[in-house]
């Protein structure tokens, strides 16, 4: 979450919603709880508040997507600014969807952290297939498959099982394709 809030500023100010420092606060004041709750073994409070969260930089990151798309027409934003942007709210979309994943995929990480090993969920990873006992996947495993999915528009070596992670990672893929072609493609032009 602190890396979302830190790429927040790679943005010029007029692609955010509000004063480049406001989401700091807003995510310290939600996150600081939600760890509190998780150490007090609190999974339904600390579950709650991780989706306000998510939901709260999700919406962030698509109204600066958007304030950027349309401000593009005027010509307003120099090449280094929109490389920035592009940069910064393409990484963003990958910090963000491998949150959601890991705070999604088979019943989240208060589930995950009680099972032995991880058999079901809404994505297929080798080691499920290749029966890798005591595994389970860790945030570092969503991030790879979200970094995958906005680099390559799609799942690599993972493959997706369930209905609502295709649709997440549909617009996942979406937000990359918007970032990387008509962003950095019309900050190249203007170079």
């Amino acid at each position: 979450m602190a890396a979302i809030v830190g790429l927040r500023f790679f943005l010029p100010s007029a692609l955010s919603v509000g004063p480049d420092w406001v989401m700091a606060p807003l995510v310290a004041a939600l996150l600081v709880p939600s760890i509190v709750m998780h150490y007090r073994h609190r999974h339904r409070a600390n579950q709650t508040l991780g989706y306000i969260l998510l939901v709260l930089v999700t919406g962030d990151m698509v109204a600066s997507l958007g304030l950027l798309i349309a401000r593009l027409p005027a010509h307003s934003e120099q090449p280094r600014e929109l490389l920035l942007a592009a940069v910064g709210l393409w990484s963003s979309n990958v910090l963000v969807f491998a949150s959601w994943y890991w705070r999604l995929d088979g019943g989240g990480p208060n589930v995950r952290d009680h099972i032995e090993h991880h058999e079901t969920g809404a994505f297929l990873f080798p080691q499920m297939q290749m029966r890798v006992r005591g595994w389970k996947p860790g945030f570092v495993d969503y991030l790879f498959l979200a970094f995958n999915t906005s680099t390559a528009f799609s799942p690599t070596d993972v493959p997706v099982l369930s209905r609502w992670a295709k649709v997440m990672m549909m617009v996942q893929s979406s937000i990359s394709l918007g970032t990387v072609v008509i962003l950095a493609g019309r900050a190249v032009n203007i170079l």
